[in-house]
């Protein structure tokens, strides 16, 4: 399997030191998160400062940026780490979309699938200096100059990725983008009777190859030298399951396994601002419902027993101080846990 680690937001002068870290270590990803800073800088940085690692932001929040700026960005990104950059795009919920970035919200699957045609439309009349003319129910675009056109890299088409919870967009993902980023709150029910046929669906549906398709697993992964540094670890996954498991979107998760009503409440502490009693709302089998916990010794069997057979990727934060030799072992056993994804297809057509 291949591994993601995150890289820190801030300060900006953390990334390169810890994206070469990464890759000293042998993770296959360094990955930031649309959080509380933006979320390219840092992945700048990082292709300054390695050779070999993919660089991702899982996720960016797609509708409230322009799919012309957003092009701009992946293509400078996949330009200056030559071509290690992977787009990774979401729709955030509707709350989010129209009370903190002022976006209208609209079904986001039709919307999202829209948005990654416009951004392959604008990539391809970079490379091949050939027209702009992009139509769709959310988007048009006819407009590109020779002055806003960067040169062709020579490159293959940026991959393109997207976190889906829901059936439509797993179905979208699977039909339109480069592979998927399950959510965190994602067990692994969820994943075999909800997500893969949903994926395999929209794969099917568009004649695509699942070899080329990454499914980077849902859940949270904690690991330590000792059980006792995994349950202190566990700790701030138990206020993020919280965090998420309060968002209604996220009710069907919860329903697969009985736990509707713990949505319910968690919504309604939420909604009354009680944002500080929602760790208390979430129970140890709950945390083990949605997290892989277990000890270094441990933990490649935990990561093949949860992620075997079904995801090809999942994240992975090392406790700090870890040494990078133990690192190194640790995912040499992980990686050799068999998985489909074979590289992203992303060849320009030919003319």
């Amino acid at each position: 399997m291949r591994v993601f680690t995150p890289l820190p937001l801030s300060p900006w002068r953390d990334a390169a030191p810890a994206a070469r870290a990464a890759e000293e270590a042998g993770f296959d990803a360094a990955m930031t998160v649309e959080l509380g800073h933006d979320v390219f800088a840092p992945l700048a940085f990082a292709a300054l400062a390695t050779t070999r690692i993919e660089l991702t932001p899982s996720i960016a929040v797609a509708f409230p940026r322009s799919p012309t700026v957003l092009a701009h960005q992946a293509w400078d990104l996949a330009a200056n780490s030559a071509g290690r950059f992977v787009l990774g795009l979401g729709s955030q919920v509707k709350g989010h979309n129209e009370r903190r970035f002022a976006i209208p919200w609209t079904a986001p699957a039709p919307r999202l699938a829209d948005y990654i045609g416009a951004l392959r439309a604008i990539w391809r009349t970079w490379e091949t200096r050939g027209k702009l003319d992009y139509h769709s129910a959310h988007y048009t675009l006819t407009l590109m100059t020779p002055d806003f056109s960067p040169a062709p890299t020579g490159l293959a088409m940026v991959p393109v990725t997207v976190a889906a919870v829901g059936e439509a967009m797993l179905r979208m993902a699977g039909r339109c983008a480069d592979g998927v980023r399950l959510h965190p709150l994602c067990s692994r029910r969820y994943l075999e009777e909800i997500c893969l046929p949903a994926l395999d669906e929209g794969m099917r549906r568009a004649g695509r190859k699942r070899e080329h398709f990454d499914i980077h697993g849902g859940g949270f992964v904690v690991t330590g030298p000792d059980e006792a540094a995994v349950a202190r670890a566990l700790e701030p996954v138990r206020a993020r399951i919280g965090f998420y498991a309060s968002t209604r979107t996220y009710r069907p998760i919860l329903a697969l396994h009985g736990r509707e009503e713990l949505c319910d409440r968690l919504h309604h502490l939420s909604v009354a601002g009680r944002w500080a009693e929602l760790p208390g709302a979430i129970d140890d089998d709950t945390v083990r419902l949605f997290a892989v916990a277990a000890p270094f010794a441990d933990l490649p069997a935990a990561i093949a027993a949860r992620y075997g057979g079904a995801a090809d990727s999942f994240d992975l934060k090392l406790p700090p101080g870890t040494p990078v030799g133990l690192a190194r072992e640790l995912l040499a056993e992980i990686h050799r846990i068999p998985h489909r994804f074979a590289g992203f297809d992303t060849a320009w057509p030919a003319p």
